[in-house]
């Protein structure tokens, strides 16, 4: 089956690669493809964003898209950046995430170390070639550092503290954040979606 990753982010392509590669799937994404709407995010959940995203690619290429949308919840900051993660500081490529957390350090400055949680969210969808859309969400909680630590991840994962582990997302192994990450948890559960649609293909 050909599955169209909904990203050009080399990051999350990298995750998604790892975690579905004992699937009979045939996995491409957007930086594999040329000539495909630009699709622009103006949902109010990470849920809209991404059956937006996914609808709009399916419709374009023929094929099984999946797409996801995620973000860092911050409750000091009243659920801030959320959605607009990404765009945080308004700088995009190269820079962007340096940007994103220069600037959520200065918002937490002097928040106290009770009050620095947060949590990662991801939700991804699928939309078939006729319409059919499927959802799965995940959450990892944490707290917000104090400064950038660990040179693995991407965005928000330097300064993404995990008391149990005593780690931040960055200082993880790829095995140990695909267990417990936002992204691992939703594709846990997307993997079994997946495994059903294969499974219902293989029948007809």
């Amino acid at each position: 089956m050909k599955l169209v990753l909904a990203t050009k982010n080399n990051g999350k392509v990298d995750e998604y690669k790892s975690l579905l590669a004992d699937l009979d799937v045939n996995l491409s994404s957007l930086l594999d493809l040329n000539d495909l709407p630009d699709v622009i995010e103006d949902g109010s959940t990470f849920l809209e964003n991404a059956i937006k995203k996914a609808k709009e690619i399916s419709s374009a290429t023929g094929a099984f898209v999946m797409a996801d949308d995620s973000g860092l919840v911050v409750d000091a900051l009243g659920g801030a950046p959320g959605i607009h993660s990404a765009r945080y500081s308004g700088v995009d490529g190269d820079g962007k995430y340096a940007a994103n957390n220069e600037k959520l350090l200065k918002e937490m400055k002097g928040v106290p170390e009770e009050k620095r949680t947060a949590r990662f969210v991801c939700v991804i969808a699928i939309v078939s070639p006729s319409g059919d859309v499927y959802s799965a969400e995940g959450r990892c909680e944490g707290k917000i550092g104090h400064i950038l630590t660990g040179k693995g991840g991407f965005g928000y994962d330097p300064l993404f503290y995990l008391p149990e582990y005593d780690k931040t997302m960055a200082e993880l192994s790829m095995e140990e954040k695909n267990k417990i990450s936002h992204r691992g948890l939703a594709l846990q559960k997307i993997y079994e979606i997946l495994v059903e649609i294969l499974s219902k293909k293989g029948n007809t």
